[in-house]
């Protein structure tokens, strides 16, 4: 157990912020490392888990440290860095670049003409010349990271499963890298952008050779897109969650889950008791890994694919 700092007769939620304080101010802790945990806070400090997050909120309060997408509670970065520079061309490509910038490291939310005019070194009002208005932008950004969708192995003469693999897994690695594509617009309400079209064609094109009816194929290419878009719009709900609370899904699993599942729950429960109670298959808990899901479920969508091919050729023959 540490011994926090402060004065002895100050609540000890004070002493582990002056602490914690301590170590950012003599650069233990530098810009942008990672903040401990509230679990990892509670431990050393053999506190409370609610001890520990007062102690963090206090660090926060005085811009100490920041929660970020993706980072978690980290150290804030020091007064004084150097203001964005307007000597680079102001292009439509380089607000786009921006705004994209903004949104995968802050947040959709984040987004605004007045942030990326600042990105850019610039007053607001000169982004006009290239969007007319945030909706616009927004629009535009997705488009421009659609456009960076590279498939790997997506030869147009290769097996249909094949292709739809790689086309699937380079729409993945674009969602992962933006995760707030996913909450631009409903399945049902696409946007028309070129090179969301233009991926949309691809799938359509690797289920030709199956020779399905042509509603059935265009079903087929909404699911599979709906797949990946849809497990990896909880990357963003989990950003989300940490900015809010400051802790990861594991930690708020410790905190709020584990707590609420005891003996009494699992007897009304029996096929999780098999799982994750005292004699359970699963009693060292589950990890949720998103890519393995993204992988497994779509092995399944496409062993699903196979075989009502192969049903359609046998009624036709």
């Amino acid at each position: 157990m540490a011994e926090p700092g402060g004065s002895p007769g100050e609540p000890p939620y004070l002493r582990i912020a002056a602490e914690l304080t301590r170590r950012i101010s003599e650069r233990e802790l530098l810009p942008g490392d990672k903040v401990p945990s509230t679990r990892q806070v509670a431990q050393e400090f053999a506190v409370a888990i609610a001890t520990a997050t007062k102690a963090l909120d206090v660090l926060r309060a005085e811009g100490l440290v920041v929660t970020r997408p993706r980072s978690g509670t980290v150290v804030a970065p020091r007064r004084g860095i150097a203001k964005p520079t307007a000597s680079l061309e102001l292009t439509r490509e380089r607000v786009l670049e921006e705004a994209v910038a903004i949104a995968d490291t802050e947040g959709l939310e984040a987004v605004s003409m007045r942030a990326v005019a600042a990105r850019c070194g610039v007053a607001p009002m000169s982004l006009y010349r290239f969007v007319e208005s945030r909706e616009e932008l927004v629009t535009a950004m997705c488009d421009s990271a659609y456009e960076r969708l590279t498939y790997e192995g997506d030869a147009e003469d290769g097996p249909w499963r094949a292709r739809i693999e790689a086309i699937a897994a380079g729409l993945w690695r674009v969602h992962r890298a933006h995760p707030w594509l996913g909450q631009v617009h409903p399945l049902t309400r696409p946007l028309p952008l070129p090179n969301l079209m233009r991926l949309g064609d691809r799938i359509l094109g690797a289920l030709e050779p199956l020779g399905l009816p042509p509603v059935l194929q265009f079903d087929l290419h909404v699911l599979l897109y709906s797949h990946v878009v849809g497990l990896a719009a909880n990357f963003e709900a989990e950003d989300e969650a940490m900015s809010e609370t400051g802790i990861s899904h594991e930690e708020w699993t410790d905190l709020r889950y584990t707590p609420a599942v005891d003996a009494n729950v699992f007897e009304r429960l029996p096929h999780f008791a098999k799982l994750f109670g005292y004699f359970g298959s699963l009693q060292n808990g589950y990890d949720m890994d998103l890519d393995h899901l993204f992988r497994l479920g779509l092995g399944l969508l496409l062993d699903g694919v196979e075989a009502l091919a192969a049903r359609h050729r046998e009624d036709g023959a």
